[in-house]
Formats: structure tokens, C-alpha cells, sequence
């Protein structure tokens, strides 16, 4: 699974969830792949009207974040499509920065994996996501 969140003054304007298209042998290859997919929305964040220096990006995969930051080639992630070293390319512009954020913290979680009841309020509450029971 595959999820990430964009907010822009505090308000969410995109979210989104999916299984990846790309077979992954890792979680640290498929956190890779999310991060590249995230770095396009620098443009949209232009068409909104407000574009940015850069835009921050956070992942609680450091494996991920130190791929993405050092143009090496690992061995286990050589074999990525070029599209999702998008990333680097970006970074290495200063379009895109990425932060290691503590996995309780990573509210995009809730969009990938099934969260204990404290971890699922907490970030629905940061999503501005709000149950009114009827």
C-alpha cells in the first residue's frame, strides 16, 4: 500500500491510497517509490497559486530518505525504474526536501496500514477529519 497527504495552511488538499503499480522486495523500496511519487506535487502546489521554495516532504523511512538524498546506486535499488529517481533530481534542484519524521508521528500511516485506536484518532484529528455520530 501506498499513502501519502498534502496539506496546505493547515488544511489537507490532496490525499490518497493505492497498492503500488511496482512490485517491491522492501519497504524501504517501496517508501522510495512513494517519496518520487510525492515530488510531483511541487507543480501543483504552483497552480494552486502558491508556489513554494520548495516543498517539504516527510517519511519515516530513513533506508527510503537516505536513497532518495545520495545519488549511489544500492544494490537493492538499482533495479528501479528511472521515473522513481525523479526524487533526487528534485532534491538536487532544491524543489524537494525530505524530513525523517518518528513513525507515531507519520500521519500518512493511517492511509497504509490498520492503526491501534490512540495512533488512528490522533491523526484523524491532524487530517481536520471529524465524526459526528448521529
Amino acid at each position: 500500500m501506498q499513502g501519502y497527504y498534502f496539506s496546505l495552511a493547515n488544511t489537507s488538499v490532496k490525499w490518497h491510497s493505492k497498492t503500488q503499480t511496482l512490485i517491491s522486495t522492501s519497504s524501504t523500496m517501496a517508501e522510495y517509490i512513494a517519496l518520487s511519487d510525492c515530488a510531483w506535487y511541487k507543480i501543483l502546489f504552483g497552480e494552486l497559486g502558491k508556489p513554494m521554495p520548495y516543498v517539504p516532504i516527510y517519511g519515516d523511512s530513513h533506508g527510503a530518505i537516505f536513497n532518495a538524498q545520495n545519488p549511489v546506486t544500492q544494490k537493492g535499488i538499482k533495479h528501479i525504474e528511472i521515473c522513481y529517481h525523479y526524487i533526487r533530481e528534485q532534491i538536487e534542484k532544491g524543489e524537494v526536501k525530505v524530513f525523517a519524521v518518528p513513525t507515531t508521528e507519520n500521519i500518512a500511516d493511517m492511509f497504509t496500514k490498520n492503526l491501534g485506536l490512540t495512533l488512528f484518532l490522533k491523526h484523524r484529528k491532524q487530517l481536520g477529519i471529524e465524526f459526528y455520530p448521529l
